[in-house]
């Protein structure tokens, strides 16, 4: 075999054309055939000289530049099952072989953990389960006026295929056991109950959809049927939908009769733990009060909306809902099964009061006009407290907190309130309660 090296420190270099190799040797060890008979190229010379010589020189080296290298040649050869067998392996692997990872379960009794605030004068102040620093219901309690609190409440029918899984879905919170349908009324039924220890006094109306096979036998609970699309993806859009009916039935009953009732709009998942009605003494030239918070992405919650019950004030709500729902519509249907009404809200209030936004960072009430209306901006730390966001941006629970908020997975914690309140009649030791267990998601 001729070998040569074409300068000092270079590697050693053979060359041959595959194609015409394949063509002079056989193909049993062929490979060996080309490693004997390679040539080495020439030394490269000065491409000027004008020789015969020269230029044969020239022409060869050419033709060995565009043979192909022999030693990556090998080393595909080589490695060519082993890149067939990776890739059989990566089309064979199905993607229900990868280990499936279940959501941890989320707890179905009571988790107490740390009460945030503690330290804080201004913050309910926790001993265990026993209130430090009591919270006292307001003085205002006797003379807050006719208030009627209005919720939307609709049952969905499970179907046949739910009545067998009946047992499997029970859960049990003190002495009494719920079915998936009767979590839903449990809840209703506790949002009223605990209106009724704080305002003793006011109404609930519940709008529902007339299809609904809603009944509630509390005291000063009525239920009004309102026409509407109701479904699960709907539900949000049709609240809006019925607060207007509902509006304008006040609003005719008003231009009969001189009397009113004010109107408080809320969640069915809410505890009022205090009197509401100072809201329309204190500022009796309100339309509407909205309670907001330090969030950028949703300031307003539309869990709170206080009307008042005077003409001026049901017209000035009335257009006041019609801008938001016009908003839903044209901007944010995309969200209709959640949060679409909260968008809406806040794009409203911001189209004509921009400046309101730069006082949501401080939790203090404030009034300013939305397209005519006077509307009140009430602090949720007071007015919409809700448990998870008392362990962050509220740190505590005010000392004169008068709504909680039981959002998303902490339905279970409404009921275990209520049941902890029946045991022992002390509000201030269920918020403690309440405080130390917000961070949890349950069950439901």
């Amino acid at each position: 075999m001729e070998m040569g090296l074409t300068a000092p420190g270079e590697y050693i270099r053979t060359y041959k054309v595959f194609f015409t190799t394949r063509k002079l040797y056989p193909r049993k060890n062929w490979w060996l055939n080309v490693i004997k008979n390679t040539t080495p190229p020439p030394r490269r010379k000065n491409r000027f000289h004008s020789s015969p010589s020269a230029a044969a020189s020239m022409a060869i080296s050419m033709a060995r530049s565009r043979a192909v290298p022999l030693l990556p040649l090998l080393l595909l050869i080589l490695l060519a099952p082993l890149f067939y067998s990776v890739s059989r392996m990566r089309w064979s692997w199905a993607p229900e072989q990868l280990p499936h990872h279940a959501a941890p379960k989320r707890p179905d009794s009571l988790v107490l953990g740390p009460a945030a605030g503690q330290g804080r004068p201004d913050r309910l102040q926790c001993q265990g389960l026993k209130a430090v620093n009591k919270i006292s219901l307001s003085s205002e309690r006797m003379h807050s006026g006719d208030v009627t609190f209005v919720t939307v409440f609709t049952t969905y029918n499970s179907g046949p295929a739910g009545a067998g899984k009946m047992s499997s879905d029970a859960v049990t919170v003190g002495k009494h056991s719920y079915s998936k349908e009767e979590r839903s009324m449990a809840i209703l039924n506790t949002f009223v109950s605990f209106i009724q220890v704080s305002m003793p006094t006011s109404k609930v109306i519940i709008l529902t959809d007339p299809k609904s096979k809603l009944s509630i036998h509390q005291g000063r609970a009525t239920i009004l049927p309102i026409e509407g699309n109701y479904s699960r993806g709907n539900l949000m859009l049709q609240r809006i939908k019925s607060y207007i009916a509902f509006l304008e039935l006040k609003l005719a009953e008003v231009d009969q009769v001189k009397s009113f009732s004010n109107s408080i709009f809320t969640d069915s998942d809410m505890a009022v733990v205090d009197d509401l009605g100072h809201i329309f003494k204190r500022y009796p030239h309100c339309h509407l009060a909205l309670t907001f918070r330090n969030n950028k992405g949703q300031p307003l919650n539309s869990g709170f909306v206080a009307v008042r019950g005077t003409s001026d004030g049901i017209s000035k709500a009335i257009e006041f809902f019609k801008k938001v729902l016009e908003a839903y519509s044209l901007k944010y249907m995309k969200a209709s099964r959640m949060l679409g009404d909260q968008l809406a809200l806040a794009w409203v209030v911001k189209s004509y009061l921009p400046s309101a936004f730069g006082k949501f960072s401080r939790p203090e009430i404030f009034t300013d006009g939305v397209n005519g209306a006077s509307v009140l901006f009430l602090p949720c730390a007071v007015y919409n407290w809700t448990p998870p966001e008392g362990a962050g941006q509220f740190h505590g629970m005010p000392l004169d907190v008068k709504v909680v908020h039981f959002k998303g997975s902490r339905k279970r914690l409404m009921l275990e309130a209520w049941d902890f309140y029946n045991s022992t009649s002390q509000l201030s030791d269920m918020l403690c309660l309440i405080l130390k267990s917000g961070r949890t998601k349950y069950d439901f």
